[in-house]
């Protein structure tokens, strides 16, 4: 077995993927670099390449003239008996495409499978399971009706029904956000909610090799502008991330409660994320995010790291799950 990081992809999400690879090479020191550039092409990169790169990525190839196709890389990982840590966020790499490529070949790779992945990155088909398996989502609003629910809730939210990290977040104050949630929904489906107020929350969910799953502790999210989006995520150090949230017990339990149905719901495996608002009427779920962030200052390792649990003891679980299930 050769363990693998592979990084990159071809959609927006690129540096955050960097960073995480960075943290996962530093756990796994032994295991081999695959960068997957944007003209889908796959490259050999070398630690230090990976560790002290001081721009993006994309300047460190000629994209196009080096590198495999990445096809031919999953057929060299499975020729080589590889292990893919995918350290990979958002687009092909987490909707299920590039699990499949896997599953067709017998690759091993961590994380969710292709139809949970799928299933999990579309907002719209995600809030419907969460739904049938015991968690509550908003309401969703048609954007011919947009106007209507504008007027009835006085703000609403609107984000892509595919996408990740916060990109694409529209917080609709006035009319004339109404004409910019319009304009974005021509280029992609939009998922429409009333904004609900309240405190931002998240909840791991981790599946060890011996079969148990169990919740992580919650995090307690204070953005540093008042909104969680891509800004407050990855950029401002004003935002707060509390771990162990300092939420009362009640609801702790009923956020790792609904934090482990959505996972079910969605037919997780490994890990997953899932984001919630913690409003005065209630817990209200958003979504499950199946290869959360793990960088170094991400949300999941935090989780991890109040739990007790190590870092490259994690990672040793995923990677021994994924051999699990390409022996099935």
């Amino acid at each position: 077995m050769r363990i693998t990081i592979l990084f990159g992809g071809s959609n927006r999400e690129r540096l955050v993927s960097v960073a995480s690879a960075q943290a996962l090479h530093l756990a796994l020191p032994e295991a081999d670099l695959w960068w997957w550039d944007v003209e889908d092409k796959v490259h050999v990169v070398q630690s230090k390449q990976l560790l002290e790169h001081a721009r993006p990525f994309e300047d460190e190839f000629n994209p196009g003239t080096r590198g495999i196709p990445l096809a031919q890389a999953l057929d060299q990982a499975k020729a080589e008996d590889r292990v893919l840590v995918l350290s990979l966020h958002g687009g092909r790499a987490e909707n299920g495409e590039l699990q499949l490529m896997c599953e067709a070949r017998g690759v091993a790779f961590t994380g969710s499978g292709s139809a949970s992945s799928h299933l999990a990155f579309n907002k719209i088909a995600a809030k419907r399971f969460a739904a049938l398996g015991g968690v509550t989502p908003p309401e969703g609003i048609a954007l011919e009706n947009i106007d209507e629910a504008f007027a009835e809730y006085g703000k609403l939210i609107a984000k892509p029904a595919r996408d990740g990290s916060s990109y694409g977040l529209i917080f609709v104050n006035a009319k004339q956000d109404l004409i910019a949630v319009r304009n974005a929904a021509k280029q992609e489906e939009y998922v429409i909610e009333p904004y609900i107020a309240g405190t931002e929350a998240t909840c791991g969910v981790l599946e060890r090799p011996d079969g148990s799953i169990i919740s992580l502790p919650p995090i307690e999210i204070i953005p540093g502008e008042g909104n969680f989006d891509y800004a407050a995520k990855y950029l401002l150090k004003s935002t707060q991330e509390i771990c162990p949230g300092r939420f009362a017990p009640e609801i702790t339990a009923a956020l790792k409660a609904q934090a482990m149905l959505a996972h079910r719901a969605m037919s997780c495996t490994g890990y997953s994320r899932s984001d919630f608002i913690v409003s005065d009427k209630g817990l209200v779920y958003l979504e499950t995010n199946t290869l959360p962030g793990l960088t170094k200052s991400s949300l999941y390792p935090k989780a991890l790291k109040a739990e007790g649990i190590a870092f490259v003891d994690f990672l040793s679980g995923l990677i021994e799950l994924a051999q699990q299930r390409m022996r099935k």
